[in-house]
């Protein structure tokens, strides 16, 4: 149980949950049942199938990586990598049952992206996140499916400004998932992994990090108000990667500050962000 907890990276459990709840909740303004669910799968079991699998398949270059066996990602013993599999299969499969009962075609649609982005990004012979530039569009379906799928399920109506605001999300996980992407540039390509980061190298990647956070500021400008003022807060993230401008890759495990940083500034940022969406729900 240790194991599986660690492994499904409950630091990250909110990032994956709140899109859904808020997505939801704005749309149909009611918790109803299946708020509960969807909130309590994208929880914990979404995460648990999202990085239980990548542990399980990148077991061999984990043992390589010095972050490894913390908050940041399982070092999950082989001898619990099958346990790790059934669990997730366990624990998903009642869910999306509800999942799909409860929607229609459109939302089975968006869940059936959602779910096989999550196993596509790490499993054997797809293993996306081995394809670069796909590995980072890939990564940040796995933040924003859960946001389409509440809008759907929910019937939201999708207004320009709305497409703005996913845009904005998805190049807020593209860039994020970027730069996380070069600390691991040197266990990666001992591992024989592919990466963005590693195929482009560490500072260019750190750049191109760089533009798309303020790209998706930008987009947040188009959003119906008060979203514009969460532009602002794509200048942190963006201020954040300053100091790896010029990384280079034999010096890329530097970055590793810069990532942490990133993991409590999405606290912030989260916190900052319900305070809009609830002038937001008074507003309308």
């Amino acid at each position: 149980m240790k194991a599986l907890l660690l492994s499904s990276r409950p630091l990250s459990w909110i990032n994956t949950a709140y899109p859904f709840a808020a997505a939801y909740l704005l749309t149909t303004r009611q918790l109803d049942l299946t708020f509960i669910i969807g909130t309590l799968y994208f929880l914990i079991p979404y995460n648990l199938a999202m990085y239980g699998i990548n542990d399980v398949f990148d077991y061999e270059s984990d043992l390589r990586n010095p972050r490894k066996g913390g908050v940041e990602g399982a070092l999950l013993d082989p001898a619990v990598h099958r346990r790790t599999l059934i669990a997730a299969l366990v624990t998903n499969v009642p869910f999306l049952v509800y999942l799909v009962i409860m929607g229609g075609p459109l939302s089975w649609l968006v869940l059936a992206v959602s779910v096989f982005a999550l196993i596509a990004y790490s499993a054997p012979k797809l293993r996306f996140k081995e394809r670069p530039f796909v590995d980072s569009l890939t990564s940040s379906t796995h933040f924003v499916s859960p946001a389409v799928f509440g809008l759907v399920v929910a019937g939201a109506h999708f207004t320009g400004a709305l497409w703005a605001l996913l845009a904005a999300f998805f190049l807020w996980g593209v860039a994020s998932h970027a730069f996380g992407a070069v600390q691991d540039i040197i266990a990666d390509r001992e591992g024989g992994i592919g990466s963005i980061a590693t195929v482009i190298g560490g500072k260019a990647t750190v750049r191109l990090a760089f533009f798309t956070y303020l790209a998706a500021g930008i987009l947040l400008l188009l959003t119906r108000w008060p979203g514009p003022l969460a532009a602002i807060l794509m200048l942190p993230y963006a201020a954040s990667v300053l100091p790896f401008w010029s990384i280079t890759d034999t010096d890329a495990e530097r970055a590793n500050r810069g990532w942490k940083r990133f993991l409590w500034l999405n606290f912030v940022t989260g916190f900052l962000v319900t305070l809009l969406l609830i002038a937001y729900w008074v507003q309308t």
